[in-house]
């Protein structure tokens, strides 16, 4: 009996359907059916009722899975143990990342992670969609945003400033606001997600919270358009300060309203488990945080961030 057909077999029991498991592991329904028929076979029982429409464990297999679990977790936990001690980091990392901050900022740092862990693999999936680790086979998120499922496990990596911005050309030809009230009147390039238009944006001066409501000539629910747009002059942006960090040292782009910041948000590293935080997503985890303090350090010498930020 093999462990990796055993893995199979949990996984078809936690979705209840041998074509979700199938797509969570990433291979074809056949295979997944196919270990399922072997470990069956290979302890001469059932251990699910199958009919038409659904599928649930048997007698047999609520009696069986729950020691053949425990004993994967042992296994896993030894394997992890011995790889720390050895320092070995390899295998695969399955990383959702949104689409600005994972296609310029997190991916090249990736690379240099993996350059210097060969052994290391990674499949990325870049997108601003609130991610859902069973259904798209994903081990590890870096999101805006502190996690609000309770069962999830998150580390934050750090507090991120958010700025408003625009291009010094949009800004020659309409002016600079100098209060939030007055953004109201310029062209807001705006973020939707799952047809939520984010077009109120909430300014923070140290004492009062303000809530101004904009108006724009254009939305995409890809965070990374938004950015274009914003460096093509099309218009002000209300933006993490990593996702523009490269355009403000390059003076694309200007940072507005220093008095009146839009309101701080958090970077998180979440896992749907324990099993998940692997020695090298572990090791990942330090690797994030040591680049965006970096980063953040040194948009703060350059004048982008306050020191108190």
């Amino acid at each position: 009996m093999q462990i990796n057909d055993l893995r199979v077999v949990l996984k078809v029991a936690e979705f209840r359907s041998i074509t979700a498991a199938a797509t969570h592991l990433d291979m074809q329904t056949a295979t997944a059916s196919a270990a399922v028929k072997r470990v069956e076979q290979a302890l001469g029982l059932e251990l699910f009722v199958r009919t038409t429409r659904s599928l649930r464990l048997s007698n047999a297999g609520e009696r069986y899975l729950p020691q053949c679990e425990q004993a994967l977790q042992l296994l896993d936990q030894a394997n992890r143990i011995v790889k720390d001690e050895l320092d070995i980091i390899d295998g695969e990392l399955r990383l959702a990342v949104s689409s600005d901050l994972g296609r310029n900022v997190v991916l090249p740092w990736l690379d240099e992670f993996m350059d210097a862990h060969p052994a290391v693999s990674l499949r990325a999936n870049v997108s601003d969609s609130n991610v859902d680790f069973y259904r798209d086979a994903i081990d590890i998120a870096l999101r805006y945003g502190s996690p609000g499922d309770a069962n999830v496990y998150g580390f934050k990596i750090c507090d991120v400033p958010r700025l408003l911005c625009a291009s010094p050309e949009y800004l020659e030809k309409h002016g600079e606001p100098t209060h939030p009230q007055e953004v109201a009147r310029h062209n807001a390039l705006l973020f939707q997600l799952s047809d939520m238009l984010h077009d109120v944006w909430d300014f923070d001066d140290g004492t009062n919270k303000l809530k101004v409501r904009v108006r724009g000539n254009r939305a995409s629910n890809d965070a990374d358009l938004v950015r274009r747009w914003c460096v093509a002059g099309k218009g002000v942006a209300a933006k993490s300060a990593l996702d523009m960090a490269a355009d403000l040292l390059s003076g694309r782009i200007v940072s507005l309203l220093s008095d009146y910041p839009p309101i701080m948000t958090e970077l998180w590293l979440v896992f749907p488990s324990r099993q998940s935080i692997t020695p090298a997503a572990r090791l990942l985890r330090e690797f994030l945080k040591q680049k965006c303090e970096a980063l953040l350090d040194e948009l703060t010498q350059a004048g982008f961030i306050p020191p108190s930020r």
